[in-house]
């Protein structure tokens, strides 16, 4: 556990408990990981907070049972609740179970001070509210040209060309006619996913301010360069078009939380459609837009270039940045990529390895210097 280890270390002063299971157990109830291991042996000093109703998910239904829970969270070691709606519920219940020595006021003190430390150590009894004078800095120039730097540096080049020899990365700036297709090309709320504004995020242009990737290749041709944006085209009009060369930008729907939950991870529709049609008429590059990996197996032979973008937000220049040439591709592969999804899971060391990318994976390229 080096990373937690390393941020219990460093300060780090809340801990939020997962909706999951480890070894059967729900995370909210467990009193060996929260407070024997968190708590005492990483010697986390700061307090415990529950998920969004997290204690009513202890049991199957959830709130089946909330009297037990209520005791199971608590006494696992949890110190604040989120109890988004019914909080009489939760006290009624937490005050008869310490009046009744079913939770025991040493929990409850345990509890009160973790949260007072916090709170003590942040000033907020000096200074309540928030500090208001950096918020016209929110959206700067200068944020976003570092985030614009952070979508650099995280994209993986999975394909490049046939061979070494014959790369198709980077694209020349200077063509006679391009084509950019795909659902994800010219949406900025896809490539913000969820959590964006709002929960889930939402698809679209409005949700927020930014540069699309469609909007960024046209900023980084050349001028006498002529883009033909077209989410979806059809076989005969991409043959038709006389194009040097296309990008189709192709990925998942905004999600947050369980409504991403998949079993098929697969690009969402029309992608796979749109990738045929373009990438079997006329030399391509594929950048998916995704929080995950996903099935790309059945499409890698038809493309020449394939990238994994995973969600660049609001700077699509980033992205333009490295397609053509102007920074290097320099990212590796976090997690492993699959082939199917009967495979997961699947990790490094696994006896039956055989992932369509490994972890640690990612092709380079180096700058080029285009007028």
């Amino acid at each position: 556990m080096p990373a937690y280890f390393n941020s219990i270390a460093k300060g780090v002063a809340t801990i939020m408990t997962s909706y999951s299971s480890w070894n059967g157990k729900k995370m909210h109830a467990n009193h060996d990981l929260v407070t024997d291991f968190l708590k005492n042996k990483l010697k986390f000093r700061g307090f415990v907070i529950s998920d969004w109703q997290g204690l009513d998910r202890i049991t199957s239904p959830p709130h089946a049972n909330y009297s037990y829970s209520v005791e199971a969270g608590v006494g696992a070691g949890i110190d604040m609740v989120m109890v988004p709606y019914n909080f009489t519920e939760f006290i009624d219940d937490l005050t008869y179970q310490v009046k009744n020595n079913i939770i025991p006021m040493s929990r409850i003190d345990d509890a009160v001070r973790r949260i007072l430390r916090v709170k003590f150590v942040m000033g907020l009894f000096e200074n309540p509210m928030a500090d208001n004078s950096l918020v016209n800095q929110l959206g700067s120039q200068e944020h976003r040209e570092l985030a614009r730097e952070a979508v650099r540096k995280s994209l993986v080049l999975l394909k490049n060309g046939e061979s070494a020899d014959k790369p198709l990365l980077p694209l020349p700036k200077k063509a006679t006619k391009i084509l950019v297709a795909g659902t994800h090309a010219d949406n900025l709320g896809y490539q913000c996913g969820g959590w964006t504004i709002t929960w889930q995020g939402l698809g679209g242009n409005d949700l927020t301010t930014g540069t699309t990737i469609l909007q960024a290749v046209k900023n980084t041709v050349d001028s006498s360069t002529q883009v033909v944006y077209s989410e979806n085209p059809d076989a005969g009009f991409v043959k038709s078009g006389e194009f040097s060369y296309a990008i189709v930008v192709v990925g998942e729907p905004a999600y947050a939380e369980t409504y991403g939950d998949s079993l098929n991870l697969t690009i969402s529709e029309p992608g796979p459609n749109t990738i045929y049609n373009v990438c079997g008429s006329v030399k391509c590059v594929v950048v998916v837009i995704s929080g995950r990996p996903v099935v790309v197996q059945p499409f890698v032979s038809s493309i020449d270039a394939l990238v994994a973008a995973w969600l660049p937000g609001t700077e699509g220049q980033g992205v333009a940045d490295v397609l053509f040439g102007d920074y290097g591709f320099t990212g590796k592969l976090a997690r492993t990529w699959f082939k199917t999804v009967d495979q997961l899971p699947m990790n490094v060391g696994d006896p039956h390895y055989d992932p369509l990318f490994p972890f640690g994976f990612g092709l380079t390229t180096k700058p080029t210097h285009q007028n």
